[in-house]
């Protein structure tokens, strides 16, 4: 189709455009390959297949914004298709040989496919750049203390209106190019709309028609040359690190453990990440595969109350940082992201659960923390009382280990020294054993376990904090501290099998200890709980309660995606529980993760108090909850209420409400 001075000038397009795009991945080659650790390329391909379809699937951006996200998958789709159409094109424009017509029913099939597709992507796209620029509202403009850079602020919507223009002009230009080479040999009643408009041409003369081929030919794939250069600097680059990002995050429930520190190097000079260069190679792919969607924003309680903390705004921050051409050393962590909104983290998980590309911004904040409380000592001074008293008294209470099992006094709880070979070793949890309210959960677990007849024992004064706090507010010193004098009594005890009251606990204990060397099975009392419903040593009366509601905590639904243990033992008493709008791993946090419940709560509203009345609009009689920290957050959060709810613990409920032979 193209003449040969139109074929020369194509090529020297065509070297020119992958010579600057060659440039500008070489640059983030180089921003990946100068961050933390080194990538583990035989995992990532044995995983990239199953990478590429969670990609192309779109699993996870299924979960919110239905509409847009089918939209978008008719784009995304699409695009998959039109690899082969494009390939087709430039082949025809060489050799004027169309693949496609030589495929037999299999090109007939592309044909109608890739027809459908053209018209789907410039519609859809469209509607998405009139979603983002006429009715987007808040949803793609975050608050001014969330601290979106200028370069953000610019460059975001100017890369809108530059992918979008590209893709309607690429598919605008091809659409009209194909209609136009039909006019002229004969409509194809595979091509329906292409063939429709192709039928309003069938009188111009065969010149404009011809003409018409070659402009829509060179607008099309002048498009994609001219894009290409462009492209490692736009936010359509995830299109490349979406894969490459999935495969070295494989599919997990819960959250990974943080990276670790060995801090028995001493070579280690510098702890957390004061620049993009202290931070793992993954936190920087995060910046490169982040679609600027604000679905993390959407769901991360800090930002709902009023915090300067936006997950979105650290991730597109990180990119338009590395965008400007800066070294990663470059780039001080403090300039992408406020100190405030640092420690606004509850370490809930939310904004990692709901990311479609599976960033991870968590971990990046836990990272800068460690850095400000461990090489700078800057921390919020609240914080202080509880990481004394894990450092002298292994309890953020700060209350002495010779109290921890005064709790237990006129109960039936056997220590490990009075039964060493239980089938449960109860790992208690320093708010059961330090905190008054808490400890009425603590009384009541014991009565279940001595009601079902379970063979179990607890650690009593050799039992110390796990450390969830400290690793939270980035004092990895004391967390490692805690957790080696653990993992040093529970390998003497040797326990068959660890119940926690405190899902935190549960998650520190089965998932981060391993990397210590303290490898156990752990469960939620609710977990345990059910198991004895379900063998029927715990059965239920007549219970009174008809408007209750759950509470899941994130830590033991989103970090550890157990929502159902809970749910089946109020199912078996025949309670009647309402769910609340947030609930289950979509769960809304109280307030108190990432060491917040030892400091007081920046913004204009609570999280505990906007998580309560959550749970008001939904029932009525009782709140219930699986997690001692939320039990104290909702419970505060209540006393502003002239009507309260009451709060109370799974254990305390069951105890309350079983049979008692």
């Amino acid at each position: 189709m193209l003449t040969t001075f139109e074929i020369v000038f194509f090529c020297l397009f065509v070297v020119i455009s992958l010579t600057f795009t060659a440039r500008g991945i070489q640059q983030i080659s180089n921003n990946i390959s100068s961050a933390q650790g080194s990538i583990q390329f035989e995992s990532a391909i044995r995983q990239l297949p199953s990478a590429i379809w969670r990609m192309v699937s779109l699993d996870r951006t299924f979960k919110t914004r239905p509409t847009s996200t089918i939209i978008h998958a008719l784009i995304a789709w699409g695009f998959l298709t039109f690899l082969f159409i494009n390939l087709n094109d430039i082949v025809f424009a060489m050799t004027s040989y169309r693949i496609v017509d030589k495929l037999g029913w299999f090109g007939n099939f592309y044909r109608s496919i890739a027809d459908v597709f053209n018209v789907l992507i410039l519609v859809s796209m469209i509607l998405l750049l009139a979603r983002r620029f006429l009715w987007g509202g808040t949803t793609f403009s975050p608050r001014d203390n969330a601290g979106l850079s200028m370069e953000a602020k610019k460059g975001i919507a100017r890369d809108s209106a530059i992918v979008g223009g590209f893709i309607i002009l690429h598919n605008g230009a091809r659409f009209i190019g194909e209609a136009a080479f039909l006019a002229r040999t004969g409509s194809d009643s595979y091509q329906f709309f292409a063939s429709l408009l192709a039928s309003q041409m069938s009188a111009w003369k065969p010149t404009y028609l011809v003409g018409l081929e070659h402009a829509g030919f060179w607008l099309s794939m002048g498009a994609i040359l001219a894009f290409l250069p462009y492209f490692p600097k736009s936010k359509h680059i995830h299109l490349f690190f979406v894969p490459i990002s999935r495969a070295l995050k494989p599919v997990k429930i819960g959250l990974a453990p943080y990276p670790p520190i060995n801090l028995e190097d001493e070579t280690i000079t510098l702890y957390g990440a004061n620049t993009l260069a202290d931070l793992p190679y993954g936190q920087i792919i995060d910046a490169y595969a982040c679609i600027m969607c604000y679905r993390c924003q959407e769901v991360c309680p800090a930002y709902a109350t009023g915090k300067p903390l936006s997950p979105a705004t650290l991730e597109i921050n990180k990119r338009y940082a590395l965008n400007q051409g800066n070294t990663l050393e470059n780039v001080n962590m403090l300039n992408l992201i406020s100190a405030d909104a640092i420690w606004s983290c509850t370490t809930c998980g939310a904004c990692v659960d709901i990311c479609p590309v599976g960033n991870e911004p968590l971990i990046d904040i836990i990272e800068i923390r460690r850095n400000l409380a461990m090489m700078e000592s800057q921390f919020p001074r609240q914080l202080e009382t509880a990481f004394k008293g894990m450092e002298r008294n292994a309890n953020p209470w700060n209350v002495s280990p010779a109290t921890r099992e005064n709790w237990k006094n006129g109960l039936n709880v056997p220590t490990i020294e009075e039964n060493p070979e239980p089938d449960v070793l109860w790992w208690v949890g320093c708010a059961p054993a330090t905190d008054p309210r808490a400890q009425k959960t603590a009384r009541a677990f014991a009565d279940i376990l001595n009601h079902a007849g379970v063979n179990f024992a607890i650690l009593g004064k050799l039992e110390a904090c796990t450390g969830d706090s400290a690793r939270r507010a980035g004092r990895e010193d004391i967390y490692y501290q805690l957790a080696s004098q653990n993992i040093e009594t529970l390998n003497e005890v040797n326990p068959k099998l660890i119940v926690t009251t405190c899902p935190h606990c549960q998650h520190t204990l089965a998932n981060e200890y391993p990397e210590l060397g303290g490898h156990y099975s752990v469960i939620h009392h609710s977990t345990l709980i059910n198991q004895l419903v379900g063998q029927g040593k715990i059965q239920f009366s007549e219970n009174s309660k008809n408007n209750a509601t759950y509470h899941d905590p994130c830590y033991l639904g989103r970090h550890n995606g157990n929502t159902e243990d809970a749910r089946s033992v109020f199912e078996q008493a025949k309670i009647d529980l309402k769910e609340m709008q947030h609930s289950g791993m979509t769960s809304t946090c109280c307030g108190a993760g990432g060491s917040q419940f030892w400091k007081e709560e920046l913004g204009p509203d609570r999280n505990n108090l906007k998580r309560y009345l959550e749970a008001k609009d939904t029932a009525t009689d009782e709140l219930l909850v699986g997690c001692p920290f939320c039990l104290t957050m909702l419970t505060d959060a209540s006393k502003s209420d002239t009507n309260p709810m009451q709060i109370t613990d799974i254990a305390e409920f069951v105890a309350q409400n079983m049979i008692r032979k």
